[in-house]
């Protein structure tokens, strides 16, 4: 591997660990380092994208992530800023910041006591959620709920867990797919 590819792969995994949980609700969650272990990382420039595949691990302060694949997708800041040291002609480079955060796999992310399930889960960094599909599920304690999809809005440290209402219901065609309905138990002490 010659210098500028392992430099860009270098490059390109400081700017995801570094800004994958960058606006966490706690100031601590914000500075606290951040760390993804995975089997093989590809780092793709034309399409602004990270991908880890293989027992992908990513941790930084409360939340943790771990799912069989993660792709981090970025925009790219083409404005140049002038730093506000005493050379006033030096540079700051184009700053990257990431958009959204596919997970598909096994997918499994906990912050402090809540802990959500699904094959597949969307971080919308703007937004600040995090939407899990596809045999969605989500425990607090003991207390388990699950649904088609759960928005997990991070900074409120709320849930909201739909139903699908759309799916075609019972008595039409075998094999169509019944409506789920959001589903809870909770355990009493």
């Amino acid at each position: 591997m010659n210098f500028i590819n392992r430099s860009s792969i270098i490059f390109s995994i400081y700017f995801v660990f570094h800004l994958l949980f960058i606006g966490s609700a706690s100031a601590y969650a914000e500075s606290a380092p951040i760390n993804i272990e995975a089997n093989r990382m590809t780092s793709t420039e034309r399409t602004n994208s990270v991908v880890f595949t293989g027992e992908v691990d990513a941790k930084q302060g409360d939340v943790r992530i771990r799912c069989d694949e993660m792709t981090v997708y970025y925009t790219q800041e083409n404005k140049t800023e002038q730093t506000e040291n005493k050379d006033k002609n030096a540079e700051k480079p184009a700053s990257q910041q990431v958009e959204k955060l596919v997970c598909t796999g096994n997918v499994e992310i906990t912050r402090g006591e809540w802990l959500g399930t699904s094959k597949k889960m969307t971080y919308l960094s703007k937004e600040r959620q995090v939407i899990l599909t596809d045999n969605a599920k989500a425990w607090q304690n003991q207390n388990v709920v699950s649904g088609d999809k759960i928005i997990y809005y991070l900074d409120e440290g709320r849930s909201e867990v739909i139903g699908d209402a759309s799916a075609t219901t019972a008595g039409t065609k075998t094999g169509d797919k019944k409506p789920t309905r959001v589903n809870m138990t909770i355990r009493q002490k």
